[in-house]
């Protein structure tokens, strides 16, 4: 591929968003739009980027650092002025790819088609357009007999323009000295005020330059978020598009639009995903696991064969053959080995969990290290917290911990210890031992009796 350098269009502030949050950074399918255009850009290999930020530039310039070189736009005078600040950071010989940093849908592909059509006719500039059913509030492509004339915006199009079904994207190929020598000779001669980067189109056809178009035969990949509304219709069909992927990838979907599965999610084959799950994140799930029913995994890494039923996981490791729920909670930190069960009603923080131990139901663990083959009977909690900082709490292999312990840490329980059901276990507890803490039971006898008198 020709060498090209990419202009992204971000320094609007989304008014009609209400937020205070950059446009750019609304986030859709797990990440901030602006993401998903420099993911494309990356895709077709142009390392060369550059990002023009306005509104809200520190939050937008410290989120894309080390990804595209930043270029201040101060007054948000349209579009054809945000390319003029990018002007002086383009470099000879090279092409120029502008995009818009609302638009996610865009696809590589499309992108990578639009650039090689764009060599091929050897234009001067290329327009992406598409075919709306409904266009209102694009501008409008004006053709005659085939050929490319205009490009009419919206608030400045007549009856007629207005009917028009074949809409700019706002994303562009150009040759980048005939870019530069049009920006040079724009004016502000709209209703707005405002420098129209389409008024380039115009200067170049009265130079008699040549301008082609390409219309995507996918309409979807040219919606622009400005509100809510849109940023919500546009996630419905990017969490289409990634169940489809992943479903030709070898995975199973159980009702597919019940199960939601971010941008960055890495799923293998053979894995099967129930009803009402989400998947989220930088998650990632290896072959053979079976997640859901009602499951939400956030940033996690669930290894071979793992099943996940009706529980909340974030920034937790699963080990292969795991089970975990119904109704578990894994927090972050949480790392469980090689056929682990995690029962009903069971929360873990901060804790490793070895091979083949049980946690099956009703317990909570903080902050803990557990080894191999532990049980961990009902009602069992590690009392992590003393109220000022954070104790750990270390069970070595093969114990026994009997149903509604206290575990007070600090605390040692060494190898094959048991502890008996009931107890508050203050002390380090020796290998192979029994430890046992309970007061002195009393039993009054008749007591039913003598209330009643």
């Amino acid at each position: 591929m020709p060498e090209y350098t990419a202009i992204i269009l971000a320094a609007g502030k989304g008014t009609r968003m209400k937020s205070e949050l950059p446009k750019v950074m609304h986030k859709l399918a797990g990440k901030p739009l602006i993401d998903h255009v420099l993911d494309t850009v990356e895709k077709i290999g142009i390392s060369e980027v550059l990002t023009i930020v306005g509104h809200g530039r520190e939050v937008v310039t410290e989120h894309i650092k080390g990804r595209s070189e930043i270029v201040i736009q101060d007054d948000q005078l349209g579009t054809g002025h945000a390319l003029l600040q990018a002007v002086p950071f383009l470099k000879k010989g090279k092409g120029v790819l502008v995009l818009s940093g609302d638009q996610p849908l865009l696809a590589s592909d499309t992108l990578d088609y639009l650039i090689k059509l764009h060599e091929k006719s050897k234009a001067s500039a290329t327009v992406l357009s598409a075919h709306m059913d409904n266009p209102y509030g694009y501008g409008r492509i004006i053709t005659y007999e085939g050929l490319f004339k205009a490009i009419v915006e919206e608030k400045d199009s007549d009856e007629y323009q207005k009917k028009i079904k074949e809409i700019n994207t706002g994303t562009y190929c150009f040759e980048g000295f005939s870019l530069q020598e049009a920006l040079a000779r724009i004016t502000p001669k709209n209703v707005q005020g405002e420098y129209y980067l389409t008024d380039v189109f115009d200067i170049l056809l009265s130079q008699g330059k040549r301008i082609e178009t390409y219309c995507t035969p996918d309409s979807t990949q040219a919606l622009g978020i400005n509100n809510r509304v849109q940023l919500a219709e546009a996630e419905d069909i990017l969490f289409d598009r990634i169940r489809k992927y992943w479903m030709m990838e070898g995975v199973t979907i159980v009702n597919p639009s019940s199960v939601f599965i971010d941008a960055d999610t890495v799923l293998e084959q053979d894995v099967i995903i129930h009803p009402f799950s989400i998947i989220k994140g930088k998650t990632r799930i290896e072959e053979g696991s079976i997640i859901g029913p009602s499951t939400i995994l956030e940033d996690c890494y669930c290894q071979k064969r793992c099943r996940i039923e009706n529980t909340v996981a974030r920034e937790a490791i699963i080990g292969p053959d795991c089970l975990v729920g119904p109704f578990a909670y894994l927090r972050p930190q949480t790392k469980l080995g090689v056929g682990v069960k995690i029962g009903d009603f069971v929360e873990i923080k901060n804790s490793s969990v070895g091979e083949g131990s049980k946690i099956p139901h009703l317990s909570y663990i903080g902050d803990s290290y557990l080894g191999k083959n532990v049980n961990i009977g009902a009602g069992t909690i590690t009392c992590n917290y003393d109220g000022h900082k954070k104790h750990k709490t270390v069970i070595n292999d093969d114990v026994f911990i009997g149903s509604n312990t206290n575990l007070v840490a600090p605390i040692n329980i060494g190898e094959n210890a048991v502890i008996g059901a009931g107890s508050t276990i203050t002390k380090d507890v020796p290998s192979k031992a029994l430890a046992l803490e309970r007061a002195t039971q009393k039993t009054i006898e008749n007591w039913q009796k003598a209330k009643d008198k």
